[in-house]
């Protein structure tokens, strides 16, 4: 059916209100958590325990390889979460993906090396990227979708910033514990059996992350459209049957922030310890304090896209990101330790405008009836392109350039792809309005 109604009908309690956002928060930070641990133990570790028999370089291309491999799944992780949170619920979708991304997590941290079982070890490690893949693809669009539909009016942007928040809060508290991993074990402890310990954690948090979920109430928006029958049999075929220019536009306008982010978040540590010359625990160092500024940035960003547009706030962003892209590599390459911050933190800026407003904007481009499916296929598609290979097409052009600056001009050139989806996107009917939230 393609009727839909222009209000929720289902009354908000305002304590669930609090609930979601801290549910959306917390068990976002747990999947992410498991998810950078992953990032940044390719960075440190997995090249020379899964790939031994590479050239460091090519070692290091190959864990990158794995960790792209994780993206490559996660456009079918969102057509399968997105079927189910328009079908089912989003809360239900938010328990499963959270599950899912745990077990596959805590099963890396398990997993015999290739010394210990041979070319089985990187196999087994593909399979549980790809589960991971899965589960993350799919676990944005409900998430975002739980927070935003509980939103008062006029407040989208800052509601749905609780689940852009999980990113830098996960990947604060997966650096935290592999940087006290490696402060207590010598090197030789941390390869042995150190870097398992941040992987197998992920088990008590996500039985933190579920108990906290599985307390929310369903989204109002999905409650409403469940009350009237006005739930799409097949969510994705009418997605892309009226809504493709939507889909396209979102995930350009994703590309830019995920290339620049997954260059910040997997990128720079092997740039810093391999070329720079910098320790492992000093680069640790540094993401920790970009992630705060990120985090706190972001409740910035979010807030001021409900006061002066998505868009605004989005090429500002953009903006920024060009601009910074060669300054930052130029103070981040000096070796130091100041200035290297600095350029971090800088970045993290452009990062937080493009980001802590993406859940409102994309749950703004879409009609409730298909809209988990709109958001979680565009944000999964966005990913993969702009972020999946951003680690390994770096590392490459690096390696064949022999000038970081091919890093900034690979930056930069997504930066601008993804201003263009966003002029684009300006004369879509229902977007960056707060008053245009179809239900």
């Amino acid at each position: 059916m393609t009727t839909e109604s222009t209000s929720a009908t289902i009354p908000i309690d305002p304590k669930q209100k609090k609930r979601v956002a801290l549910a959306s928060a917390v068990g976002t930070s747990v999947e992410w958590y498991d998810y950078h641990v992953y990032s940044i133990a390719s960075a440190l570790v997995i090249g020379r325990l899964f790939f031994p028999e590479a050239s460091p370089l090519a070692g290091t291309m190959a864990a990158f390889a794995t960790f792209a491999i994780g993206f490559i799944a996660r456009p079918l992780g969102g057509i399968l979460a997105g079927h189910l949170g328009d079908r089912i619920g989003r809360k239900k979708v938010m328990v499963i993906t959270l599950t899912m991304m745990g077990v596959a997590t805590t099963l890396i941290g398990l997993l015999p090396t290739y010394a210990q079982i041979g070319a089985v070890a990187p196999v087994l490690l593909v399979v549980l990227r790809l589960l991971q893949g899965l589960s993350a693809g799919g676990e944005w669009g409900s998430a975002a979708l739980m927070a935003v539909e509980h939103a008062p009016d006029g407040q989208r942007g800052r509601f749905g910033n609780y689940v852009q928040l999980g990113t830098p809060a996960g990947m604060f508290l997966a650096n935290v514990v592999i940087l006290g991993a490696t402060f207590t074990l010598s090197e030789s402890q941390f390869e042995s059996w150190g870097w398992r310990v941040p992987f197998m954690l992920s088990a008590l948090m996500v039985v933190l992350g579920f108990i906290i979920r599985s307390k929310v109430d369903e989204s109002p928006v999905f409650k409403s459209l469940a009350h009237h029958s006005t739930l799409e049999q097949v969510p994705l075929w009418e997605l892309l049957k009226t809504s493709k220019k939507r889909i396209l536009l979102a995930v350009l306008s994703f590309l830019g922030n995920n290339a620049c982010g997954y260059i910040f978040l997997a990128f720079l540590t092997s740039y810093g310890t391999a070329t720079v010359g910098m320790s492992r625990n000093f680069m640790l160092d540094v993401l920790l304090v970009g992630c705060l500024t990120w985090f706190g940035s972001m409740i910035i960003f979010s807030r001021l896209s409900d006061r002066v547009g998505r868009l605004r706030v989005y090429l500002g962003g953009y903006v920024g990101l060009i601009v910074w892209a060669i300054p930052f590599f130029a103070l981040f390459s000096t070796g130091n330790k100041f200035l290297m911050i600095l350029s971090v933190v800088v970045l993290t800026f452009g990062l937080a405008a493009t980001y802590g407003p993406q859940a409102a904007l994309f749950a703004e481009l879409f009609p409730a009836r298909f809209r988990a499916s709109g958001v979680s296929l565009s944000y999964a598609i966005g990913a993969c392109l702009g972020g999946g290979f951003a680690p390994l097409i770096a590392t490459a052009v690096f390696g064949a350039s022999g000038t970081i600056y091919a890093v900034s001009a690979f930056m930069i050139t997504f930066c601008l792809i993804s201003i263009v989806g966003l002029v684009a996107m300006k004369g879509t009917p229902n977007s960056f309005s707060n008053d245009s939230f179809k239900l």
